[in-house]
């Protein structure tokens, strides 16, 4: 295919309408034409068509008995339009439709008679969709409901109906929009005689769903701890298990040389990742299973903990170029084997394995692939056999829990290795594009790296218009290196209807929103990953995060609990969940035990060691945090935000804590050079450049610390960033107060304290009273009654 073909098939996401007369075929043909002049007549003196067909955002596809409309200008057009074509329609009860509505990704072609056409995804489950209605129903699915419920006008609108079977064994869940004389309330005839309907009820509003979701979190944690099992953790959840479920266990590795273990890692990730791409099965996460064993006795219960009907499990051995493959495939609650198969294969052969092994899983769950899933998922995505063992080797480094700078770098040489043996491998440059841009986010933000990150996926979409993980990397580049959050938004639409059961897509808008100050929607969407992935440890963190920065305690809380119970093997987790009793109640009690059981050889980066030496000093234990420096083994720690700390600036902080200035000056001006050559290294890193400013604070130098302090906030003002923004407001704010300038210090402090965003651990500008109380480095204003008057009060509402 040409780079133009290409071009003129990448798909896009429409809000597509569908329409359908009701007993079309049973009329004559003058009663036909009849009624489609009506709807036409209709359709035309639609508010939403005109102003769609005026901005070019508007294509319509006629279907015999109705019509298709695509919208490419809101997800609210279908529905709006759908509202005044129910009404116009009571004008005329001889015209019974039943009309559709569906998000998802179209192509515009040109037919055979030179006019534009519209295939793809989007415009067939909306058919599927409107299939299941009766007259008068607008049927939305849950995609295009999603999208709505984001308005509050919407909410009432809108009642969940539940699942329905439809064409190819895809399950759609539907959502029916129906206004007093407007859509049709009744259960729609299919899935009553499907037995699947219970009264509908009106979606509930963000807020009361976040309450709901809040005790529900509380009530798990609860129940972690009461009934904690040494196989795992046993999640009380009442909601159906869907029959097309599935987790994808860890293949157990029987190569006689350890060192093929990435191949056992990489054969079920691939799996796994061919099966999320079946719409009609619903695939559990991989960090939702990594933490179980392989072949385990009582798989029953872990079903039930991961919420799946269904258990996939196998083995891996390879010798040589030689790689035997054992898959079972086992229905959970009676531990029934439904499907096995040993493969003995060459390497050069495991591509076809893995998709064997997809096709095999979805068709004994009665999963049928659309023709574009089965295009996906059957597509060989490198003929290098060399190549695709060196893209299993990278993916094993960059899914690494650690999070180690030096993991990243080894896949990023992996990935680059594989795609020189193989130039068209187009996951490979999707891959490499991802860590490059997260490279760029945490560690190294230079233009280099940012420029080579959207090259890579840039090349992964030339390649494959259609590969899903191509979108996610172009999104994220989007979102991580150029902050283009309207944008990234835009793009992991696409992905998500291309990877229907990633939920990471869930999280990542989750976390844009934050970015963009749309709190609520934040909470909302990453509330909705864990709910959708509810024992993925990452997510229950982010949820954790995600309240931590709206200063909401007791919710962070429970979120850091669930977190910590699904990941107990993480002790870095529990030290960060400490911070939130130490915000909510001053409390560094939790922090001071959790630091004691991490073991004494855990310091990725440093990180262990900086919790200490912070712990150490909220308490004012000046000679403890002498002893975490001199025993640590790392040379250098790195912030939370990627900024790297030598052992001689955490000294002369010590010294600066007990008030000796001229013993911790030798320790600064020793950091200094270091610290300043780091920042002339990564001149558009915002939080390099405000570190140093407060260097030259500690170091007396006002001017120049003002001076690096603002330039943080040019590089990364609030308007563009609504968490690092006022993070770095905070650093700001730190500078002014010991730079003697406390009014402007004080300004801050109190807009910030009501502002979502500045709160984070073992960060300087972290803004809650309880920072403000324990930090030595706001003792310049201790004295000050503005700041007393502050730390008196209780701690103010966080508005957002």
């Amino acid at each position: 295919m040409s780079d133009d073909e290409s071009a003129q098939l990448r798909p896009e996401i429409g809000h597509v309408l569908f329409v359908d007369i009701v007993g079309y075929s049973k009329l004559l043909i003058n009663e036909q034409s009849e009624l489609v002049r009506h709807l036409n007549e209709m359709v035309r003196g639609c508010s939403q068509v005109r102003e769609a067909d005026a901005e070019g955002k508007l294509i319509r596809l006629a279907t015999g008995d109705g019509m298709a409309l695509v919208f490419r200008n809101s997800p609210e057009a279908p529905a709006a339009c759908a509202l005044e074509l129910s009404r116009a329609d009571q004008a005329h009860p001889e015209l019974a439709l039943r009309m559709g509505i569906h998000s998802g990704p179209i192509n515009e072609v040109t037919d055979v008679n030179e006019r534009a056409n519209v295939t793809g995804a989007g415009i067939n489950m909306a058919q599927r969709v409107m299939d299941c209605g009766d007259a008068g129903h607008i049927l939305l699915s849950k995609r295009a409901a999603d999208d709505l419920r984001e308005y509050r006008h919407w909410q009432p609108l809108l009642h969940d109906l539940g699942e329905c079977e439809v064409k190819h064994g895809v399950v759609v869940s539907l959502v029916n929009l129906y206004q007093d004389e407007l859509g049709n309330p009744a259960c729609p005839k299919k899935l009553s005689a499907a037995g699947k309907f219970s009264k509908a009820k009106p979606a509930r509003g963000r807020g009361a769903a976040l309450a709901v979701v809040s005790l529900l979190l509380a009530a798990s944690a609860v129940w972690f701890f009461l009934h904690q099992r040494r196989s795992g953790n046993e999640i009380a959840d009442t909601t159906p298990i869907s029959k097309n479920s599935i987790a994808v266990l860890p293949f157990r590795n029987l190569s006689t040389d350890k060192d093929n273990a990435f191949f056992a890692v990489g054969i079920q990730d691939e799996i796994l990742t061919a099966l999320a791409k079946i719409s009609g099965l619903k695939v559990t996460s991989r960090t939702s299973t990594e933490h179980y064993q392989s072949s385990p006795e009582n798989l029953p219960q872990i079903a039930r903990e991961l919420r799946v009907a269904h258990v996939l499990e196998g083995s891996v051995q390879k010798a040589g170029d030689r790689v035997h493959i054992n898959v079972q495939l086992i229905r959970a609650d009676k531990d029934e084997h439904l499907w096995a198969e040993s493969y003995d294969r060459g390497v050069a052969d495991i591509f076809s394995v893995e998709v064997e092994v997809a096709q095999a899983v979805a068709s004994s769950l009665q999963a049928a692939l659309s023709p574009e899933e089965k295009v996906r998922v059957e597509t060989k995505p490198t003929e290098n056999t060399d190549a695709y063992v060196l893209y299993l080797r990278a993916r094993e480094y960059q899914t690494r829990p650690t999070g180690l700078l030096q993991d990243y770098q080894t896949a990023i040489q992996l990935y680059s290795q594989a795609i020189a043996l193989d130039p068209s491998f187009a996951v490979a440059h999707a891959r490499l594009s991802t860590t490059l841009a997260y490279l760029h986010l945490n560690f190294q933000p230079t233009a280099e790296i940012k420029t080579r990150a959207f090259a890579e996926a840039e090349e992964a979409l030339r390649l494959r218009p259609d590969l899903g993980e191509a979108r996610e990397a172009h999104a994220l580049c989007l979102y991580w290196t150029a902050k283009d959050y309207a944008a990234a938004l835009r793009e992991l639409e696409v992905a998500r209807a291309l990877l229907p059961n990633n939920a990471d897509i869930d999280e990542d808008t989750a976390a844009i929103r934050r970015r963009q100050g749309r709190w609520r929607e934040a909470i909302a969407d990453i509330e909705r990953a864990a709910a959708r992935d509810p024992h993925n440890s990452f997510f229950a963190r982010e949820v954790m995060l995600t309240h931590w920065m709206a200063r909401d305690w007791p919710a962070a809380a429970r979120a850091g609990e669930r977190a910590v119970a699904l990941a107990p093997d993480l002790p870095l987790l529990r030290v960060e969940k400490s911070f939130v009793d130490f915000w909510m109640r001053g409390d560094l009690r939790p922090l001071d035990a959790a630091l004691g059981a991490v073991p004494p050889g855990l310091d990725p980066d440093g990180e262990a060691t900086l919790a200490r030496w912070d712990a150490a000093l909220l308490a004012r234990d000046l000679p403890r945090a002498e002893q975490v420096i001199a025993t640590a083994s790392a040379v250098e720690m790195i912030t939370p935000f990627g900024t790297p700390l030598s052992k001689e600036y955490l000294r002369g902080c010590v010294a600066l804590a007990g008030g000796d200035a001229s013993r911790a000056r030798p320790f600064f001006e020793t950091a200094r050079a270091g610290m300043e050559a780091d920042a002339a290294a990564y001149p558009l890193d915002a939080f390099r450049q405000a570190q140093l400013g407060l260097l030259y604070a500690f170091l007396e130098r006002k001017e120049d610390a003002v001076r690096q302090g603002r330039r943080a906030i040019e590089l990364l003002p609030e308007a563009k960033d609504s968490y690092y923004g006022p993070c770095l407001s905070g650093m700001l704010a730190l500078i002014y107060a010991r730079s003697g300038e406390p009014e402007q210090a004080l300004d801050l402090i109190e807009r910030l304290l009501i502002l979502p965003g500045p709160v984070d651990h073992v960060f300087d500008g972290s803004i809650t009273q309880s920072d403000l109380r324990s930090r030595w480095q706001w003792d310049p204003l201790r004295d000050n009654p503005r700041f007393q008057k502050i730390l008196a009060g209780p701690e103010p509402k966080t508005i957002y």
